[in-house]
């Protein structure tokens, strides 16, 4: 996807793409959330990232995230690592700044922000207090349930790497689990948590059994799994199965 447009062009380029399946067929991986960035802005009235920053950012006091950082941020940016053959070459440093220090027009729904990790548990602890965060309420408690509830028709059984996940379904934008691990080597977790993870292996969960809520930086390429299978186990225990879901 191009980063010299808009959202707006976004829309008008994707709504001429044909569908690749009838909608509740299967699930897919898509760009779904950059989506709903383009329906806030239509609904608002206010470009993205300004409503983004005004209602989520700064009650959330989340003072250094952005798409577009500001230049004198450069060298606290962490360097991005490939893995091939079993070494780690840094990716070239135009590359790693592309997204936020450059003057893009995209400003994604599901991509492209660049944060720090204080930053983004603050965002972690908001949804694990049902919208709520240091006396700013973010999203109501209903909307939080919803957006943490399973969504998936089970008769919809094409998932592409879903399942890799675990035993999860699909709430709203976030994977979220529906039964305890089911093999030994199925990440640990409990019933009820929800999450996502990042192309360079990052990772976030919240776990409101628990009232626990994690998050996981990493700068590592390609996605590395295997990361967040020993993160959940020294957090858990290699053995944990949670509380169960009845």
């Amino acid at each position: 996807m191009s980063l010299n447009i808009d959202l707006v062009e976004m829309g008008h380029r994707l709504a001429k793409v044909p569908l690749l399946f009838d909608p509740g067929a299967r699930w897919s991986y898509s760009i779904a959330v950059d989506v709903q960035a383009l329906l806030v802005e239509t609904l608002s009235g206010q470009k993205f990232a300004d409503y983004v920053r005004q209602h989520v950012f700064e009650p959330l006091g989340m003072r250094e995230t952005a798409w577009r950082q500001p230049d004198e941020r450069l060298p606290r940016l962490a360097a991005m690592y490939r893995k091939s053959e079993g070494k780690l070459a840094r990716d070239p440093d135009a590359n790693t700044r592309r997204l936020n220090f450059h003057d893009n027009r995209l400003t994604g729904g599901g991509f492209g922000l660049a944060s720090t990790v204080d930053d983004y548990m603050h965002l972690a602890r908001m949804l694990l207090n049902s919208g709520e965060f240091d006396g700013a309420r973010i999203l109501k408690q209903s909307t939080v349930k919803l957006m943490s509830t399973d969504q998936l028709d089970p008769r919809i059984t094409e998932r592409l790497f879903l399942p890799t996940k675990g035993s999860v379904g699909f709430g709203l934008d976030f994977a979220v689990r529906v039964s305890q691990p089911q093999k030994p080597e199925e990440n640990r977790g409990a019933v009820g948590e929800f999450f996502w993870d990042g192309a360079a292996s990052t990772l976030f969960w919240v776990d409101p059994s628990n009232h626990m809520a994690v998050v996981f930086f990493t700068q590592k390429m390609p996605f590395d799994g295997t990361q967040h299978h020993d993160i959940r186990a020294a957090i858990y225990g290699p053995t944990y199965l949670g509380p169960r879901g009845d």
